[in-house]
């Protein structure tokens, strides 16, 4: 049952830094900080003073850098690798009690794969709506993405079994409305 708490905690955290990169890791810092969340060997400076003064300031820059126009596009080309590492590492970091070789290769297969769906996504929408409003919608998604990466991480930490379900839940919606949509009737 612990590991399959860390697994969804994991993925909840994988699936925020999707939607932004340095939220989750800010809350698991905070979390780790209080007490309220076991970490893996090697990963308690995720805690420290410097490591939360440095999560802080890049989750400020993080999100008033969506708020720019164009901006935005350029963070999202960065963001996307950064946001499968930051999936493994979160993952990484939460996998208690497991077998480090497994807990690496579930870190970067589902950790990693969870937030490189999730940022696709993020990326796409934000593609979608500069082509389609010129950059004036943008804000309204990156509060989007900002509430849903706050709420996936508070709730990976908090509650990771609600957590889960929410990627699941989240994770089917894109998958119907993307992959099953676009496959033509025979």
């Amino acid at each position: 049952m612990e590991t399959l708490l860390s697994l969804a905690a994991g993925l909840g955290l994988a699936a925020a830094a999707g939607f932004r990169v340095f939220v989750p890791l800010l809350a698991l810092g905070l979390a780790t900080r209080f007490e309220a969340v076991p970490l893996s060997d090697g990963f308690a400076w995720m805690g420290s003073d410097a490591a939360l003064v440095i999560f802080a300031t890049a989750t400020v820059l993080e999100i008033l850098g969506y708020y720019v126009p164009w901006v935005d596009n350029l963070l999202d080309t960065i963001a996307s690798p950064a946001a499968v590492l930051a999936g493994v590492l979160l993952t990484a970091a939460v996998l208690t009690d497991v077998d480090p070789v497994l807990r690496w290769t579930l870190a970067v297969i589902a950790g990693g794969s969870t937030s490189a769906i999730f940022q696709g996504l993020t990326a796409g929408t934000r593609g979608v709506t500069t082509l389609a409003t010129g950059g004036l919608a943008n804000p309204l998604v990156s509060t989007a993405e900002m509430g849903a990466s706050t709420l996936l991480a508070l709730l990976a930490v908090l509650v990771p079994i609600a957590a889960l379900v929410l990627v699941v839940v989240l994770g089917w919606v894109i998958a119907k409305r993307t992959v099953w949509r676009r496959k033509a009737p025979a």
